[in-house]
């Protein structure tokens, strides 16, 4: 089970798997190749590079699949968040090309690994529809994705009048031979064939230090060291580097419900709106609508529960069948600043240390683009997809989203006020958490269900923004880099590898509040956590 977010927070996944227990790292060992993060990137790598033959070690902060490939909705997809017009705007032709052979051949990977380990998770293909959302400009959108799909070779995608959805008529394409699956299902079948395998794997192991080159190893907090000869890190985004490409990927929070649905309500499909933010949607076991979307930076909403309302609003408008919701959650998606992942050699370091991050919103296939890459490097073999997802690549068309990205994450160091004396510490209601000025700190704190306080630094350790409270998750997240940490203060995502500072008790009558700016509106339709 996921052992990181709250019970308010429980993905279809979560609630349906129990996932194989391992121990923690309690000693120095070698392996050939060490990989941090044990999710779809890092266990899908593992498994490649095992059937090369190399000897593996796993370390994973928490449990296994405890991570994004937990909070995803599982789409398997050649369609991108980024249209392929964009990309072609961005990559060229022959890079959106590129890009739709790679996604596709993901697609392609997993079923393989499916079908040669009879790993019994639901995968089925399905087909795929990106409808016409509201708005005068969203038929044009479909038209010029339409053109541009027969451009990149996709020509199987048709136009069609009608989506196979009952009471509900739009214009849309027709994606042929996507793919969806039970994630976790998936992961835990992967994990045996790791373990039988003679793959090491470690859960409860934190990583925290990294040094690639001659004398390669990672080390655990725990003081633990894994000697190898290459580092593959595929923790979402790295927790190896302080800046390297945190400044060209950005993190957003996405949101998902399952709905009871009745049998046979509509076609099991994969769907897309073209709205910006778009939302997007799957069946699962033929009586379950999964939908989710309301995408936002990452700390820069105050009441990110509004997001689940105004996302079954959206729903029940147009699927009238839906029932009870069965489970909710959200997730984080780490966008790149020109739409495609950065899958390889990491940024300024060592040729032997490598990086799977920047997923776009299509974790499952840019994961296992990653995880096969990164074999071909490893092995020294040729790839023509290393160019294209190259995590040093200077992308000069994608400018004007670098700036405007990074302009928000330097107005996060800036938008604090000091003085609102009629809040206190005491004013928090369970469950609540706050930041406070305690003179010249900011101190974060949060009241359990039972009154206690928990108090701890305001600071984010990865570069010293103000962290904020997400209700919807119960934990602190930065607003500049996407770093959270539980309710104590203890680090559950990165970039961030150390928890926030404890601090004493907080005087009730020194206090403060965040006051949130006006901030621009970002186009996020390229955003979800498929």
């Amino acid at each position: 089970m996921n052992t990181v977010h709250p019970e308010e927070s429980v993905s279809q996944w979560s609630a349906t798997v129990e996932m194989p227990e391992f121990q923690p790292l309690r000693n120095d060992l070698s392996a050939d190749v060490c990989i941090v993060g044990g999710g779809i990137g890092g266990l899908t790598t593992a498994y490649l590079v095992m059937k090369e033959g190399k000897s593996v070690c796993v370390l994973e902060s928490f449990e296994l699949g405890s991570g994004q490939t937990a909070r995803t909705t599982a789409q398997f997809s050649n369609v991108l968040d980024y249209r392929y017009f964009e990309l072609e705007k961005l990559h060229g032709q022959d890079g959106a090309k590129i890009a739709a052979r790679s996604h596709t051949a993901a697609i392609e990977k997993v079923a393989q690994i499916v079908r040669d380990e009879n790993i019994d998770c639901d995968f089925e293909y399905v087909n795929g529809y990106l409808f016409q959302g509201e708005g005068n400009d969203q038929a044009d959108i479909l038209q010029k994705e339409f053109e541009a799909c027969q451009r990149v070779g996709l020509q199987s995608v048709v136009k069609t009048e009608q989506l196979p959805v009952k009471g509900f008529s739009r214009v849309s394409l027709c994606f042929p031979k996507q793919a969806q699956l039970h994630p976790l299902k998936y992961l835990k079948r992967l994990a045996e064939i790791l373990n039988e395998g003679g793959v090491k794997i470690f859960t409860h192991s934190f990583a925290d230090k990294f040094q690639g080159g001659k004398d390669s190893f990672v080390k655990t907090r725990e003081g633990h060291t894994v000697h190898c000869q290459s580092i593959i890190v595929a923790t979402n985004t790295p927790i190896n580097d302080m800046f390297a490409v945190h400044t060209k990927q950005y993190a957003y929070r996405t949101y998902a419900l399952a709905f009871r649905i009745p049998e046979r309500s509509l076609e099991n499909a994969l769907y897309w709106d073209t709205e910006d933010p778009y939302h997007y949607i799957r069946t699962e076991s033929g009586n379950t609508l999964i939908v989710g979307g309301e995408d936002h930076k990452t700390g820069q909403e105050l009441h990110p529960e509004r997001r689940y309302e105004l996302l079954e609003a959206w729903t029940r408008q147009r699927f009238s069948f839906v029932g009870e919701v069965l489970y909710r959650w959200s997730g984080q998606v780490i966008q790149p600043m020109d739409g495609l992942g950065f899958l390889g050699r990491n940024p300024g370091d060592y040729d032997n240390v490598y990086v799977i991050t920047g997923d776009a919103g299509n974790g499952m296939t840019h994961c296992t683009i990653g995880a096969m890459l990164i074999t071909d490097q490893i092995m020294a073999r040729k790839n023509q997809w290393e160019s294209l997802y190259n995590p040093s690549r200077i992308s000069l068309r994608a400018t004007s989203t670098f700036l405007k990205e990074n302009l928000n994450t330097a107005a996060q160091y800036a938008d604090w006020v000091t003085t609102k004396s009629s809040d206190t510490l005491e004013d928090l209601s369970y469950g609540e958490g706050k930041v406070f000025r305690d003179g010249f700190q900011l101190v974060a704190a949060y009241r359990n269900d039972n009154g206690a306080y928990h108090t701890v630094s305001a600071v984010c350790p990865h570069l010293g923004a103000i962290v904020s409270w997400n209700s919807a998750e119960k934990s602190w997240d930065c607003p500049c880099h996407g770093s959270r940490f539980d309710c104590h203060g203890k680090v559950i995502e990165g970039p961030a590898v150390t928890d926030l500072k404890p601090v004493d008790y907080v005087q009730p009558a020194m206090t403060a509040e965040r006051v949130m700016p006006t901030l621009p509106t970002y186009g996020t339709d390229d955003l979800s956590p498929v």
